[in-house]
């Protein structure tokens, strides 16, 4: 065997190994991830403690489709947005305060970054109010603006985008094994934005 067929296996055999390394990795972390049932309160335990970034879509006043990123954080069942009161996202949810988010969570095997895995996602369509900053309580205000404190001026420029999801919430890779997330019809869920106990309160 000459030198560069020699080379050529080498390289197979590599590639091999790894790729055994990395299945046995992630089987390995699937055995203590229990398989669980999507419900309402895992889904917002998700939207709480695992990111929070996410994109928020709306329509403008043609009834064309618009997005963009936004960063939140969440009061009770609902997610709250800070933005300057002249953005364009303001004056769309203004006029139309029909929109939808998609939240997207990484994720990652510990210790193997190089195996790609598609991040999980969270899309919910639901219903945003615009409010003063004196309209939300003080503590919320803080962790969504990240301890800054804003000058009187500045606070009067400011909205808050107060978003309630409705309907339900459709999933990709919530609750599950990284494994699942390989096969798409296993790895979506859905589970309603609200639970009785919610709605009734």
């Amino acid at each position: 065997m000459n030198s560069r067929h020699a080379n050529v296996g080498a390289i197979h055999d590599w590639r091999l190994y790894v790729d055994t390394r990395a299945s046995a990795k992630l089987l390995a972390v699937d055995q203590k991830e229990a398989v669980m049932t999507l419900t309402t309160e895992k889904v917002w335990k998700a939207i709480n403690d695992d990111t929070l970034f996410g994109v928020l879509a709306f329509v403008n006043a043609r009834g064309e489709a618009r997005s963009a990123g936004i960063v939140y954080v969440t009061e009770g069942r609902s997610l709250l947005i800070a933005s300057d009161k002249d953005a364009w996202k303001v004056r769309h949810i203004e006029a139309n305060p029909n929109v939808s988010m998609t939240i997207t969570i990484n994720k990652r095997i510990p210790f193997m970054p190089f195996v790609k895995i598609p991040d999980a996602t969270i899309t919910f369509q639901g219903k945003a109010e615009l409010l003063q900053v004196h309209e939300v309580d003080a503590s919320v205000t803080k962790r969504l603006l990240r301890g800054l404190e804003l000058e009187r001026e500045a606070v009067a420029g400011t909205r808050i985008i107060r978003v309630v999801p409705q309907g339900d919430f459709v999933t990709y890779g919530i609750a599950m094994p990284m494994s699942q997330m390989r096969k798409p019809e296993k790895a979506i869920g859905r589970a309603p934005c609200a639970t009785d106990e919610t709605i009734s309160s």
